[in-house]
């Protein structure tokens, strides 16, 4: 070869080399920069509340995109409390991508029974329509409700006044088109409300007790909510979702 060839040839695979080296570089930057966590978003929710102040720690999971969520309390026996937070769109019966009739989608109401049906029901308001929902003519009060979360989130808010001592905290939270093998999209093909959920809302609890010296719980899943939240039965076999329980990493109760 000549050695004029040769160098050309040369100065090609140094070029390669650096042009690999940089694109490494350029990957791993990038890597490192989609790494690096977003700050919690933190919020307040107080109505009526004059009893212990609590925080919800919620670390996202993997499967994390928009879920919809509720937070509230029960008693040991589950009778209902109080809700602490509670999605704006549910709260209010108006989602943002409502309305499509105006040839773009617009803020709108919409009714969606298989979002939260555990919460709900537990709430016990039935609607003139049938379902256990907020609506626009009687939303929910604005002190309970917040934006859906778009990551981690601390919220901070306060039990009701005459609260007991112990009591359960539970959060239910569901994630449209989570399809998996079970779940799939034609497996209710005439369930128009399990078309657009997927996978049912989790539930997650914890139990506090104010009269130990412990101070941080930690919430597990404890069931499932209906598929199209035709009931408020809790389904206690999780064994059949997979991404569902991938929405939520942490969740941790703390009494101030």
């Amino acid at each position: 070869m000549k050695l004029q060839s040769r160098i050309t040839l040369l100065s090609t695979i140094g070029f390669i080399l650096i042009l690999i080296s940089a694109c490494s570089a350029w990957r791993e930057h990038r890597l490192s920069q989609r790494a690096e966590p977003l700050p919690p978003m933190v919020f307040e929710t107080s109505y009526e509340g004059r009893g212990i102040s609590l925080t919800v720690n919620f670390e996202a999971g993997r499967s994390f995109n928009h879920p919809l969520m509720a937070i509230w309390i029960e008693d040991l026996d589950s009778n209902y409390i109080q809700t602490l937070y509670v999605a704006k769109s549910i709260a209010e019966g108006i989602f943002r991508h409502g309305d499509p009739s105006t040839g773009r989608w617009q803020p709108g109401p919409v009714r969606r029974p298989a979002a939260l049906p555990y919460w709900g029901h537990q709430r016990g308001i039935q609607a003139s329509d049938g379902l256990y929902l907020p609506t626009q003519d009687d939303p929910m009060p604005d002190a309970i409700t917040g934006p859906t979360p778009k990551g981690n989130f601390i919220l901070n808010t306060h039990t009701p006044a005459e609260s007991p001592q112990t009591f359960r905290v539970l959060l239910e939270i569901n994630q449209s088109w989570d399809w998996n093998r079970y779940w799939t999209n034609d497996k209710f093909p005439d369930d128009e409300q399990y078309r657009t959920s997927s996978q049912p809302a989790v539930v997650y609890e914890a139990v506090i007790d104010l009269t130990s010296d412990q101070t941080s719980y930690p919430m597990t899943p404890i069931g499932h909510s209906h598929w199209s939240g035709k009931t408020g039965e809790l389904f206690t076999d999780l064994s059949t979702l997979t991404t569902a329980l991938d929405i939520a990493r942490t969740i941790q109760v703390v009494i101030e």
